[in-house]
């Protein structure tokens, strides 16, 4: 590959919602260096909100409103895309993208440049059915790099049998925050909520899903509350999960301790009056969520599972707890609520790891050290 032309890279994933893998999706193809990289995106089934923020940075943008689990006139549609853009590569993320993008490629007409196919695992994907990994073990003769954004996902799919040579690791990236609170936002926030003045907030911000195991956090703020009474669990974020949840709350009577707040366009602005971040997944890939509030200083106590031990480092920025543990939970937060110092040294901890390791410009510089990688 000469690299005095510019590389070209179609990004395809199956929506632009507002979702980790799609945020990831969209910090690199807006911060990819335009000198070397040219970059379009295709969406299989819709577009969304990273669609304008896309579109706002000049990166064209391609719907293929896919219908079904197996559209046939999306997938008509993906090989005509591939066969107008003509990219070196093409970069395909979740299931039903790294599924239809390398059956299009395998299916392109033998006069037409195949790219090389670099495939993006997100989670750790457990929920796979026998029929769906069987997809994925014959599609890798069309895969050229299988990357993770975690150690454990790579070894997950180590385990599921995609050989060692094509399995990379590139971790999310975020970007830096502002921690100071804006007295108008928690003013704002207080009276919506009708918040004690003195309450201690504590936080969970992502998809109401039975992996997220939110169940768990109603439980530990329910001991929680014993030892201290002025906690509020706000819960930010929607999901099938959601209208069972609120049930839960009432059936615990710990509804005066927890806010559902549904999903926010203002989580930014929320995440500097937080005082602890929780997370009791029993399984993820890279946690953005996590991310995120560390990035704002934010102590984070989560489930021990690999991906997490790679953020959170237990006793220095947060603390990890067993699956399940919701007497962990509890017990942690009371003690990060009742240690100022700690809980200040923890919060300065965590902002730095995310400065240093899990910054936007290592995450761009490793994938594009991949994207030469597979062209040389």
């Amino acid at each position: 590959m000469n690299y005095n032309t510019v590389i070209k890279v179609s990004l395809l994933i199956p929506t632009l919602d507002q979702s980790g893998a799609e945020k990831q999706l969209a910090l690199l193809a807006t911060t990819l260096p335009r000198d070397e990289f040219e970059v379009q995106v295709i969406a299989l089934t819709r577009g969304g909100p990273y669609e304008r923020l896309l579109k706002e940075n000049h990166i064209p943008v391609k719907i293929l409103n896919k219908r079904f689990r197996f559209d046939p006139f999306a997938y008509r549609a993906l090989k005509k895309t591939l066969q107008s853009q003509q990219p070196d590569i093409l970069h395909t993320w979740l299931f039903a993208a790294n599924s239809y993008g390398r059956m299009a490629v395998k299916h392109l007409p033998s006069s037409q440049k195949r790219p090389k196919v670099i495939v993006s695992e997100r989670c750790i994907d457990s929920w796979k059915s026998n029929w769906q990994n069987k997809v994925d073990r014959s599609l890798l003769p069309q895969t050229s790099l299988l990357v993770g954004n975690s150690q454990g996902v790579i070894d997950f799919y180590r385990e599921k049998g995609v050989p060692e040579s094509i399995l990379r690791v590139v971790h999310n990236g975020i970007p830096s925050a502002n921690s100071t609170v804006c007295e108008t936002t928690r003013c704002q926030l207080f009276k919506e909520q009708n918040l004690p003045e003195n309450a201690r907030l504590i936080a969970f911000v992502g998809r109401l899903a039975r992996q997220k195991r939110v169940e768990d956090l109603l439980w530990a703020v329910e001991l929680l509350r014993q030892m201290n009474e002025n906690v509020i669990l706000l819960v930010i974020g929607d999901g099938p999960e959601r209208a069972k949840l609120e049930q839960l709350a009432h059936k615990y009577t710990v509804t005066p301790n927890v806010r559902f707040l549904g999903h926010r366009n203002d989580v930014s602005k929320l995440l500097p009056l937080f005082e602890i971040f929780l997370l009791a997944s029993d399984f993820e890939g890279q946690s953005n969520s996590i991310m995120e509030a560390m990035s704002y200083g934010i102590p984070v106590i989560a489930s021990d599972i690999q991906p997490n031990r790679e953020l959170v480092v237990h006793g220095k920025t947060g603390f990890l707890t067993s699956v399940g543990d919701c007497t962990g939970f509890a017990q942690y937060a009371e003690r990060i609520l009742a240690d100022s110092q700690l809980a200040k040294e923890m919060a300065s901890a965590s902002q730095k790891r995310m400065q240093e390791e899990f910054n936007i410009d290592k995450m761009i510089q490793g994938y594009a050290t991949l994207y030469r990688e597979v062209l040389k």
